[in-house]
């Protein structure tokens, strides 16, 4: 940890920094997931939702950076690198040879879905650890990948 005038505990911003470098490799990792879905995407819904992935991969690229910049401003650093991602990242890996617009939504929804759950609980271990600003951004966060979710899910079909 570098030196601070943050008045929280070491210990707390020490706990808030390991959430923060948790959630921003899987964040790299849902942008990677969201970038292949992007690039691979096929089908009669090509041209929507080839755009709404690359809308959506923005938004997951910003949730990254208010985490690794928080880590930062708690005397942390952030863990960014696309190994570390690899190696860190809770989410299960992205299916490769999918091309089907479907199949896509589902997946990408399915990564959504793990990592709004985890942000979920970091809102309640980072108020644990008595860090509410760590826990407000993990609301924000989680706010966010929600509504990502949700536009994505609006492209599978209902029944």
């Amino acid at each position: 940890m570098q030196p601070t005038h943050n008045t929280l505990s070491e210990n707390i911003r020490g706990q808030s920094v390991d959430l923060l470098n948790k959630h921003l490799a899987a964040a790299i990792d849902l942008h990677a997931q969201v970038k292949q879905a992007h690039w691979n995407v096929r089908g009669p819904g090509f041209i929507a939702v080839h755009e709404l992935f690359d809308k959506v991969a923005v938004a997951v690229e910003d949730y990254s950076d208010i985490m690794a910049e928080r880590a930062g401003a708690l005397g942390g650093g952030a863990q960014g690198t696309v190994q570390v991602a690899a190696e860190n990242s809770f989410l299960i890996p992205y299916p490769l040879r999918v091309a089907d617009c479907n199949e896509h939504v589902f997946a990408v929804s399915s990564a959504f879905a793990a990592f709004g759950q985890s942000a979920r609980e970091a809102i309640g271990l980072a108020t644990h650890y008595g860090d509410a600003v760590t826990a407000d951004l993990f609301t924000e966060v989680s706010r966010g990948i929600d509504r990502q979710l949700w536009f994505v899910e609006s492209h599978r079909a209902p029944k």
